[in-house]
């Protein structure tokens, strides 16, 4: 387990050089974009959530000078189409949409970024897709196994219990026995009076859990929230559309490729447990907790991380 170098900020904001809609399949359209230097050496940043989307910031952990930064909204999330529909919406199809970007693109290969869920489709994509990988850089690591999913769902109330019980208590007593169930119902329904209250309800909780130290002027998840808790809870009742235990059963695929791991010691999100078991069985990864942050990729402590990761990375390449 590595150490902290000198912390680093964002690189200064910029416009991408290049962007559009691929039709995926005639229901799905993904919003891609390019930025940094077109020749440089591609990097591939995938968000979370499912169904966070990306936004503008996320092509600023990158050096534009060296990195052709490629950003992409999964199906549902973002400035994707439809937004916020689970249709035709599996890991498999994000899989495969990712090779379809890639070879629209005319990419051979790619450093692969992602954080939380895009930390469990990094490594997903990596093992059916190792010979199009360069390395991984993975944030606040999310494998998808039930008990991940038991704790997001109920074990944070030892930490959040105010936040937690906020989020419970939106749901009627006599459903509380499954909060999966009765959200899902909810944000699956047609009408915008009954999922959109809901949505904002499931994002309220995984924000004010996000964060060790919220960022001034507090943030109630209120951007994006139906396709985040939408496509959250569509993907955890269906366990992720993956064997259990998947990544870590066929991580020899790219246990050869070089990685970087970074974990807020306070995520509450996807606790600390999980990322030290990736990196026990990866023994050529970089590991580093990061002891001063939670879970969001936006807090200083987090970012400086991630962006010596890459630059890190940058430097193992480039050998």
């Amino acid at each position: 387990m590595d150490a902290i170098r000198t912390p680093r900020d964002f690189y200064p904001r910029i416009e991408p050089f290049a962007q559009g809609l691929l039709d995926l399949d005639g229901l799905h359209h993904m919003f891609w974009e390019q930025s940094g230097n077109p020749d440089g050496v591609p990097v591939l940043f995938l968000h979370g959530g499912p169904g966070a989307g990306a936004s503008p910031v996320h092509r600023r952990f990158f050096d534009p000078a060296f990195w052709r930064i490629v950003i992409f909204d999964q199906r549902g999330a973002g400035r994707s189409a439809p937004y916020a529909e689970i249709r035709d919406n599996t890991t498999g199809h994000l899989l495969g949409d990712i090779e379809k970007l890639r070879r629209h693109l005319g990419i051979e290969r790619w450093l692969v970024f992602g954080g939380s869920w895009g930390a469990l489709l990094a490594l997903a994509y990596g093992i059916r897709h190792p010979e199009r990988c360069l390395g991984f850089v993975l944030r606040g690591v999310f494998l998808g196994r039930d008990f991940e999913l038991d704790w997001f769902l109920h074990g944070i109330r030892t930490v959040f219990p105010e936040a937690w019980r906020a989020f419970a208590e939106y749901i009627p007593q006599t459903e509380q026995g499954d909060l999966l169930a009765a959200y899902h119902r909810r944000l699956t329904d047609p009408d915008p009076a009954v999922h959109l209250p809901a949505a904002r309800a499931w994002s309220r909780y995984e924000t004010r859990c996000s964060y060790l130290t919220p960022p001034p002027g507090g943030d109630d998840g209120a951007a994006g929230a139906l396709a985040l808790a939408r496509l959250e809870a569509h993907y955890f009742a269906n366990r992720m559309f993956l064997p259990d235990n998947h990544i870590l059963a066929n991580l020899d695929r790219v246990a050869a490729l070089p990685a970087a791991i970074i974990q807020g010691r306070y995520d509450m999100i996807c606790p600390a447990i999980t990322a030290d078991e990736l990196a026990a069985n990866w023994p050529g990864a970089r590991y580093v907790v990061v002891p001063d942050a939670g879970h969001s990729a936006m807090e200083p402590p987090i970012r400086s991380a991630l962006i010596e990761a890459a630059l890190a990375m940058r430097e193992q390449i480039a050998r």
